[in-house]
Order: C-alpha cells, then sequence, then structure tokens
C-alpha cells in the first residue's frame, strides 16, 4: 500500500497539471497570483483546503500541493526556520500552497511579498479544543497526545490536559493560551487574509466573495463570472470528504465543556475569547 501512495504522489503532478492544460487550455500558469492557505491544527485546514481545490476549477492554477507545510515534525520536535522556508519557497509557479506555518520574520517576508495572496483561517478555541481532543484520542494513532489521552479515564480529564497543556516525560503540549499567540501574530499582519472558520460555515458567501477580492486586489481578473465562481466554491466545500471530519459544526463546545472547563478554561486563557471576538466578557 505504502508503494501504490509513493508511485500516485510522484505521478500526480503530471497528471493534475495534464488536466490544467485540457481545462484551461494553456501550458503556461503563471498569470494567477500565487496562493497560500495556512491555519493552525484543528481549525479549519480541510474547509480552507477545498476552498482552494475550488480555485482550481474557476482560475488558471494547475493544482494544489498534495501535502501541507509543516513546522512540527510528525516524528515530534520542530522543523528548523530554513527548513520550512525553503519548502515555502519550492512551492511550483501555478500550484496552490498550504499548511501550518508560524508568523516568522522569515515566513512573513517572503509570503506578504507584493502580488502575493494569503489566506489564515482560526477557530474558536473552545471547539478547537473540543476537536483536538478526539481526532489525538480517536482518529490519530500517531498524534503525539495519543497515548496519553487514551491513559486518562474520560473525555472531560483529556479536555482539562487540552486546555493547560502538559509537559511530563514524553508528552508536551502548551495551553490553550500559548496556543494562540500564534493566531494573534498572523492577525497583526497586514497582507494576510484572516478568515474566521465559523463566518465560512455560518455566512459563507460573504466570506467566499472576500477571498476572492484579495485575489483580485493583486490586479489579477478572475475569469470566472463572480455568482458562477461562488457556486463552484460552494459546491467544493463538503467536509464529509474530509478524513479528518467529524462534525463540521460550530459551537460543538457547549456539549462537552462542564462548569468546571469553563472555570478553568478563564483561569488558563484569561481574556483570550474576548481578544479574538467570541465573547463580549467571561459570563458565558
Amino acid at each position: 500500500m505504502a508503494f501504490k501512495q509513493k508511485i500516485r504522489r510522484t505521478l500526480r503532478p503530471a497528471g493534475k497539471t495534464a488536466q490544467a492544460i485540457l481545462r484551461w487550455k494553456r501550458f503556461s500558469f503563471n498569470d494567477a497570483a500565487p496562493v497560500f492557505g495556512n491555519s493552525k491544527p484543528k481549525s479549519g485546514s480541510h474547509l480552507l483546503l477545498q476552498i482552494l481545490n475550488g480555485f482550481t476549477q474557476i482560475m488558471p492554477y494547475r493544482y494544489v500541493a498534495a501535502d501541507p507545510i509543516r513546522t512540527i515534525k510528525y516524528e515530534g520536535g520542530r522543523r528548523s526556520t530554513e527548513e520550512i522556508l525553503t519548502d515555502l519557497k519550492r512551492v511550483p509557479n501555478g500550484v496552490i500552497g498550504w499548511g501550518y506555518v508560524d508568523a516568522t520574520k522569515e515566513n512573513t517576508s517572503f509570503l506578504t511579498e507584493g502580488g502575493r495572496v494569503n489566506y489564515f483561517i482560526y477557530r474558536d478555541p473552545r471547539d478547537m479544543l473540543v476537536s483536538q481532543v478526539f481526532f489525538a484520542t480517536d482518529m490519530h494513532g500517531d498524534h503525539g497526545m495519543h497515548d496519553y489521552y487514551n491513559s486518562l479515564p474520560d473525555f472531560g480529564a483529556r479536555l482539562n490536559v487540552a486546555i493547560t497543556g502538559i509537559d511530563k516525560d514524553e508528552f508536551k503540549m502548551v495551553s490553550v493560551k500559548q496556543r494562540y499567540e500564534g493566531v494573534f501574530q498572523w492577525l497583526e499582519q497586514k497582507h494576510v487574509m484572516c478568515i474566521r472558520f465559523e463566518d465560512l460555515i455560518n455566512n459563507r458567501d460573504v466570506t467566499l466573495n472576500a477571498m476572492l477580492d484579495e485575489v483580485e486586489k493583486t490586479g489579477y481578473k478572475i475569469p470566472t463570472p463572480r455568482e458562477k465562481a461562488l457556486s463552484v466554491l460552494t459546491d467544493a466545500i463538503q467536509p464529509k470528504k474530509s478524513h479528518t471530519f467529524r462534525s463540521g459544526k460550530t459551537g460543538g463546545w457547549k456539549q462537552h465543556f462542564t462548569e468546571e472547563h469553563k472555570k478553568l478554561f478563564i483561569d488558563v486563557s484569561g481574556d483570550l475569547l474576548e481578544r479574538l471576538g467570541y465573547e463580549k466578557n467571561n459570563d458565558w
């Protein structure tokens, strides 16, 4: 199976490029602006990825990169600044890149060069935590927290750890407050369109329109009429096709947060929800 997957991944760029040539009746794919879609884990990256795949149907892009550019290695530990920047620069012309990268000076300097388009998606921290616990416990056996979560008696205990973070033996994970420091760093970037996961679910047309406007701010005119483009992107959003799909809803945290969880979250995160605009105060 691994060998077959390797062969498919090797042949994929050529096959996708051939499809794009036939679709767009061209050999050059340098007209449309370079696009990079970015996220924190468990914050809607695969929803964003489906939209980016929709982009290839309405604008002349070759394809969306198969693999994300990561800050954290699969086996644990952080990748070097040089490795990440090299990967960003290696995304071929006409190919849409995506990943989970931090707002370092090096990354932002490259990604926000003139003529580029950047999207960063983030999510209500409470829903993100619930999603992360389910994913690490039940869906991803290689996740760094899989064994530890499964050693705990129930979901509530796991959610406590997700909120506070942990630094015990080989298990290391930052608190929810520390996790969102990276989100604020992207929110401060002038040339990055930051998107709430909730807006793509509950205010979809307005958000998709804004994403298309972001492309045209570079001076490039999208060849597909806007109404048709919106229809294509809407059809491209099919959460159940994502291998990490669980609910695809907003506000699901309400089913899992007890009063004790709420108190712990507030104690650890302070005014995080207010700063992100999810709550007006800590009385939620």
